[in-house]
């Protein structure tokens, strides 16, 4: 039996999609299921049942012993929330529950981090464990994945195997629901649709040209392919970057938008916002090298194979993965 944590959402939704691929359907879905947006990530998949996540830990008393693994996904990922209060109770005590729940039941375990730990990227993008603790992320959802790396690496007592995961710059299917925290793929799809132009932030550093900001974007199943990669692998327990490996423009990103949905160019460059400009980031690259040395050899997508699959597979036939 296999829990996956969030599982109404994006990520853990294509997660329990590559699982029934592979012939896993005994799995157990737990999140706040009351978002009728969410409804088509999960409902036409095979899993065993779903459960509330409040419920959760109830249940696993009980079931621990049919458990053979935990991917803790779920998580409140919204980077404008200020509440401390709502991180700390969602993405900072649940998982630290999760992970002793797991020491105690011996069940191995893959969570969700997040590339937000790196801030302003003033120590690079390297996941190397012992830079963790000198991180300086930019807000609250930043901080509460920060702080749970943190505490996780100073915990005598671990899972016999568990493994963290820095998500940079994630998109695909099933990320329907999530509005203003969407993709930037997905948004510059519809904007495109509808006006037929595609708006972005003005640069406001010499070294940088308008539309040249560059970003790590990684394609969702590229996400969940090394996800079921650690489930089988199972040793090598860490903190990894999940990234393509390579940063590329939001230039790069819209010119490919246009051309997969046969649009001719129109792009408009915008001032950024003032109160944004001094922590906005114009680099990210995750360091892929740990991965690679732990036996993780698939090739990822480009962004113009990832873009090109999302809008013609799922987004123009608003289809879920």
């Amino acid at each position: 039996m296999i829990v996956i944590t969030g599982a109404a959402g994006f990520i853990s939704s294509c997660l329990i999609s590559k699982l029934n691929d592979n012939g896993f359907t005994d799995i157990v879905a737990v999140d706040d299921f009351s978002n009728n947006l969410k409804l088509r990530n999960w409902n036409t998949k095979k899993i065993r049942c779903t459960l509330e996540r409040k419920l959760f830990f109830d249940w696993l008393k009980d079931n621990q012993q049919q458990v053979e693994f935990i991917f803790h996904l779920g998580a409140r990922t919204d980077t404008t929330e200020f509440n401390k209060q709502i991180f700390d109770e969602l993405n900072l005590n649940y998982s630290k529950a999760i992970w002793h729940a797991c020491v105690q039941y011996h069940i191995p375990l893959v969570y969700a981090s997040s590339a937000a730990t790196y801030g302003s990227g003033e120590f690079g993008y390297n996941d190397n464990e012992s830079l963790i603790p000198q991180l300086k992320p930019l807000n609250p959802y930043g901080d509460s994945k920060n702080d749970f790396d943190n505490w996780a690496l100073t915990q005598e007592k671990k899972p016999f195997f568990w493994a963290g995961l820095k998500f940079f710059n994630v998109y695909g299917p099933n990320e329907y629901h999530k509005g203003r925290m969407a993709s930037v793929i997905f948004h510059a799809y519809h904007q495109i649709r509808e006006t037929g132009q595609m708006k972005l932030f003005k640069s406001h550093r010499n070294h940088f040209n308008d539309g040249e900001q560059m970003r790590d974007f990684i394609y969702v199943k590229d996400v969940v392919d090394v996800c079921y990669f650690l489930m089988h692998h199972r040793k090598n327990s860490g903190i990894y970057n999940v990234g393509s490996g390579k940063a590329r423009s939001f230039n790069n990103l819209v010119k490919q938008t246009f051309l997969s949905l046969g649009v001719s160019e129109n792009i408009e460059y915008i001032d950024m916002p003032a109160d944004i400009r001094e922590t906005y980031q114009y680099f990210t690259e995750a360091n892929m090298e740990k991965l690679k040395n732990i036996g993780y050899h698939c090739t990822f997508h480009s962004l113009e194979e990832g873009i090109d699959d999302y809008i013609k597979n799922y987004l123009l036939t608003n289809r879920y993965l």
